[in-house]
This record gives C-alpha cells, structure tokens and sequence, in this order.
C-alpha cells in the first residue's frame, strides 16, 4: 500500500475510548496513519475504532500490550516500521490514542520543515534526579515484570550493555526519519538490547531514548535533535503516575501556553483527553486552532483491508 507523502506519518497507539481515537484520526488529516490497538482490548471496541476508517490509515498488527512493558516498545517499532515502508514522510510522530493536535495539518508541517533532518524530544542521561532517588538506573540495573499494574523485582544487579549511553524521555516524541530507522535498525541487528529491555522498567521511557543518546548506535543524534517536546501535558504539580485528564477546567491553561508569545516553539499536540471528560474542551480547542472543517463520510461497517506488516 502506498500512501501519498506528507509530513508528519503518525503512529496512534490506543486501547480504549473508539469515539476520540476516531475524532484524532480525523483532526490528523491529511497526515498517514499507523493505528495500534492493544490486542487486550474487547473486539466490539476495535471494531469501533477501526471500522471504515479513511485510506490513508493503516491498521498494525495487534500487539498484547501493557502497563510497563516492553511490549509498548514493540508496538512503537512496528509503527516506524511500516511508515518508513509505506511514506516517505521527513517525520514520524508518536501519539497515544488520548492524544490530541493543537495545530492545523499546514502549521505542523512548516514546523517540521524547518527541522526537516531533526527530532523532537527531551532527552535525560541517567541517573535524571526527576526519577527519583537513583535517578531511574534501577529500571535498567535490575530485572522488572509488571504484573496488575505492580512492579516485581529481581533484587540481583546485572550487567548493563556496554557500548549504550542510558537515558530517558517520554515515549511522545517526534524522530526525523533516519533517526526512526536508526531505532528499527538496532531492534533488528541487536537481540541483545532487547533481551536485555524485555526485563527493564517501563522500557517505552528508556529504549528508544538511550539508542538514540548512543553514538555507537546512532551517530551524530546529539546535533540532530531539539531538547523540546512538541506536547502540552497538563500536570498540575500534584504527585501522580499519569497526566491528569483534561477538561474544560484547563482551556485557559491550555490556550495560554499555546499562544503566549513567551512560548520559543509551539506545543502542537496536548494530552490527556476523553470523550467522557473532554469533549467541551476539544470543541474550544477544534474552534480555536481550525480543526476537523471537513466533512466526513458515514463509515461502512466493514473495515479496509489491513495490510501486511510484520512486528518485529
């Protein structure tokens, strides 16, 4: 399948909420995108979210996610996997299905255009004191299972890859496209990493980020990036584990940080939004930044064919 190029391709990896995931979708026009849905999720919910979606969406194959997993890490992969094959977009963006953008398809494409060889993400060498006491070595040192939502520890120190710079960073970031390709390229010529991410602590904050901080795997990233998120995230300065979800409460906020004229580079995507709890800010915020204009076809009841991806 050949999608036609635009910049940015976006992977969208959802689980639930098929009414918002469909809403994203719609306000990422024209932009490709590469739709996981956690294979745990019930099948009358995938059914909503993937049913007659647009062509210039492609629907991965299903991963068994989950809090903390490596397997978070799986799905992104397979998402730079197959938009490297199926465009030839400069960017590759990577959003949650809580997601949502804070700017038209033409601001978000002349912003990357002026960074057309740069990614977007904020990148912290370990130890990051805003990971706690060991300043998140821990997640690497030791072997992790998640299990409900519970972190299980082997208390045994093991080696660490040598030739890795540790780090982290949110998995929401957006990689020019080589340096998508640097990430996929490690996966498939290093086994070693990922048997040894398999049993880290919520790998999605620390594999991509230390593959990109390595030189010895990704040569020349440190003058390749700027140290900016392009998401709006609404914490509140109260301690939690995840972003609050945001509601109609927060459009001041949202809007200030936005548009202020302090702001060096714009936030383009905000999260955490739900169709239960969210639904009058993202009328504010469709109104405000010029969103979902066009009109869309009722959708079929049977979905487009997905097309063959292999997850690595």
């Amino acid at each position: 399948m050949a999608i036609p190029s635009t910049v940015p391709a976006c992977i969208v990896l959802a689980h639930e909420d098929p009414a918002h995931v469909r809403r994203l979708v719609e306000a990422l026009d024209p932009f490709p995108v590469f739709l996981h849905c956690d294979a745990r999720t019930p099948e009358p919910v995938f059914r909503a979210m993937t049913d007659g979606l647009p062509e210039r969406v492609v629907v991965l194959p299903r991963i068994r996610t989950g809090w903390a997993k490596w397997e978070n890490v799986e799905a992104e992969v397979s998402g730079y996997r197959a938009a490297l094959a199926a465009t030839d977009a400069s960017h590759v963006a990577v959003l949650t299905g809580s997601d949502y953008p804070l700017a038209d398809a033409a601001e978000i494409t002349g912003l990357l255009a002026a960074h057309r060889e740069q990614s977007f993400l904020a990148v912290h060498p370990l130890p990051f004191p805003a990971w706690g006491r060991d300043g998140g070595v821990a997640r690497l040192r030791y072997r992790h299972w998640a299990w409900r939502k519970t972190m299980l520890r082997l208390p045994v120190p093991r080696r660490m890859p040598r030739d890795v710079v540790l780090a982290g960073g949110s998995q929401l970031k957006v990689l020019a496209r080589h340096h998508a390709a640097a990430v996929v390229d490690v996966v498939d010529r290093r086994p070693d990493l990922v048997r040894f991410w398999r049993r880290s602590w919520i790998a999605d904050e620390t594999f991509v980020p230390s593959v990109l901080s390595s030189p010895a795997l990704t040569p020349g990233f440190a003058d390749e990036h700027v140290p900016h998120s392009l998401w709006w995230i609404g914490w509140d300065g109260t301690a939690m584990k995840s972003p609050p979800w945001l509601t109609i409460v927060d459009a001041g906020r949202l809007l200030e940080r936005r548009t202020g004229s302090d702001v060096d580079l714009p936030h383009v995507f905000a999260r955490k939004f739900s169709t239960e709890r969210s639904t009058d800010l993202l009328e504010v915020v469709d109104e405000v930044f010029g969103l979902r204009r066009r009109a869309s076809p009722a959708a079929p009841v049977v979905s487009p064919p997905t097309p063959e991806v292999v997850a690595p």
